[in-house]
């Protein structure tokens, strides 16, 4: 156990303690110690109640940073829990990407109220803003840039930021654009410090820089971060326009959100799913892909129905069953993990999946044939008959070849019609395992036994 986690479940409990004997000088004491994202991470680990007395006791000066932090569906029961005047005060100071974020979760009188008290410009920031699509650059980026032009001597833009007074956070270069406002380089603060203040902007400017597309998809914007190792990068119309940046702070949390996603989503839940929320929502969630797997498990009985006379007949087969479909179910899921991961960081294209696929088919014979020939020794063993071994054995290669297939057609599949693999694939793949894997073991049983 990390220190990290033992600092926060050492505050929980805390906390937890605190608010159940109502000494809430306490809870003050430790939520003055705590970042904003901390006490997101703490509203997130209570219960209901505990999470909403807690909430009130939150410093009123960070409580729109506080919802920023915390997941959607936690903000909707915090934001419920505010009256009209809290929440307006509680989003004023937010920049406008990060009021882009939590505005669409406002009550509608509030949101309405809120744009109505705000200066044309700032309007018009968060208007433009919301017009792009939510998973989008446009979302993620930054309108507070300072762009110089290329002509002007470095006294010039020295002279520029000392009237602004400040410069943005975590801004370590500006923007570099031509007389139209296009985006064309970027000017390092240490050159501009540095150089003779007489040189041209022109002259120590970075010309081959990344710039974004403000239509790219927020997992694109990651991946080029990770990959080019950027800490900042300008945003970009179809026309080359300078719109703003994002910086490395955002790509984080499109990171974590994307990995708890695909997390969440191997399982069949919602990335925003609450830990602690009410039994009768949370169980409304997951009643649906249990319905749905239900019917995959009927489809499979539907199948072993069938071969209702075989397995009268041969009590062996009813025995060793589960194990055809198991090992299937195993080898198509390891397939289906590294197919997804590989879509989810743009590894698979139509260029090399038929090679992905190729590969698949063979680790899948010859992991099929080993374990294929270990299984039916042991059947053989167990059930004084060769016959069952060869068969079970026979089962098992054919089992594991559909499996591998399975984990590679399956996730592109999906992809291809729009639907996120990581969502239903595992549903699906489990289906396709249990009815080849029970086909082909009752099956072969059936022709070369009775």
């Amino acid at each position: 156990m990390t220190e990290t986690t033992e600092t926060l479940e050492h505050r929980l409990s805390r906390i937890h303690l605190a608010l159940e004997k109502e000494q809430l000088e306490k809870v003050d004491d430790v939520l003055s110690d705590l970042e904003p994202a901390e006490v997101a991470l703490l509203l997130e680990s209570l219960p209901p109640a505990a999470r909403i007395s807690l909430w009130e006791r939150v410093p009123g000066e960070i409580d729109g940073e506080v919802l920023l932090h915390v997941h959607d569906e936690v903000r909707g029961t915090l934001i419920d829990d505010m009256d009209h005047a809290e929440i307006v005060a509680a989003t004023t100071g937010l920049d406008t990407t990060d009021l882009a974020e939590i505005f669409e979760d406002l009550p509608q009188q509030v949101a309405a109220d809120m744009l109505r008290s705000m200066d044309a410009l700032q309007r018009s920031r968060l208007q433009e803003t919301l017009s792009f699509e939510e998973d989008s650059a446009g979302r993620l980026m930054r309108t507070d840039t300072i762009a110089v032009r290329a002509d002007v001597s470095l006294e010039t833009v020295r002279r520029f930021l000392r009237w602004k007074e400040a410069v943005p956070d975590n801004t370590h270069m500006l923007m570099v654009v031509d007389r139209d406002g296009r985006f064309v380089g970027v000017l390092p603060l240490a050159r501009l410090v540095a150089n003779d203040p007489e040189m041209a902007v022109a002259d120590l400017m970075d010309s081959e820089v990344d710039s974004i597309k403000v239509t790219m998809k927020s997992t694109d914007v990651a991946t080029l971060f990770q990959t080019h190792d950027l800490t900042s990068a300008p945003v970009v119309d179809e026309s080359g326009l300078l719109l703003g940046r994002i910086i490395i702070d955002d790509i984080v949390d499109v990171i974590r959100e994307n990995s708890e996603q695909a997390l969440m989503n191997m399982a069949g839940l919602d990335e925003e799913e609450d830990l602690f929320a009410p039994v009768m929502p949370s169980a409304k969630r997951r009643a649906v892909w249990l319905g749905i797997n239900l019917l995959t498990a009927f489809l499979a009985a539907w199948v072993i129905g069938r071969f209702e006379a075989a397995l009268d007949q041969i009590v062996a087969l009813a025995v060793l069953m589960p194990i055809v479909a198991s090992m299937g179910g195993i080898a198509g899921s390891q397939t289906l993990t590294l197919a997804i991961r590989g879509l989810a960081l743009g590894q698979i294209s139509r260029t090399n999946s038929q090679w992905l696929l190729r590969k698949e088919i063979g680790i899948a014979a010859l992991n099929g044939v080993l374990w294929s020939l270990v299984v039916a020794v042991l059947a053989v063993l167990w059930f004084d008959s060769i016959a069952i071994g060869v068969i079970i054995a026979a089962a098992l290669v054919i089992n594991m070849l559909a499996a591998g297939i399975a984990g590679i057609v399956i996730p592109l599949m999906l992809k291809r019609a729009g639907i996120d693999p990581a969502l239903s694939g595992s549903v699906i793949l489990t289906t396709v395992t249990d009815v080849v894997g029970f086909m082909s073991f009752l099956g072969l049983a059936t022709v070369f036994l009775l």
